[in-house]
């Protein structure tokens, strides 16, 4: 599936309507050259589960984690992974052993530590608006 984003507000609206589609426990690969609107995305998608605190990429922290209305929700961030191994030292498989939906930017920066997505989704910067597409394994 594919849909035309013309804004942020329009990129976090679809972010909110993943919160009615995803599996309450999900892996989602998000792909997008930086400022491609990943982590705008899963914003959206924090805000219609009912978080109201600030949401910020997690370049620096590698994860961030959200509890909301008895949901946990993870997005990690694997822009700065030099090795894949680092995933292991940051307990990356127990995330995965839980209830959560996991959102996942750069997963190709953890091939071989990461399990298979349940969902992909890509984000691809097109004049002021962003492509987005969305897929799952299955289907490709």
């Amino acid at each position: 599936m594919q849909k035309f984003l013309q804004n942020t507000e329009e990129t976090e609206q679809f972010g909110a309507e993943l919160f009615q589609s995803l599996a309450p426990q999900s892996v989602i690969f998000l792909h997008g050259e930086l400022g491609a609107g990943k982590t705008t995305l899963v914003r959206g998608y924090l805000r219609a589960v009912g978080y109201t605190g600030t949401v910020k990429s997690p370049t620096y922290n590698l994860v961030e984690e959200y509890t909301v209305a008895g949901k946990k929700i993870v997005h990690f961030d694997l822009y700065r992974i030099t090795d894949p191994e680092e995933l292991e030292w940051i307990g990356i498989n127990d995330y995965f052993n839980q209830d959560c939906v996991c959102f996942i930017e750069w997963p190709d920066k953890g091939k071989g530590f990461l399990p298979e997505p349940d969902t992909l989704i890509t984000l691809a910067v097109q004049g002021d608006g962003r492509l987005v597409e969305v897929s799952q394994p299955s289907e490709l």
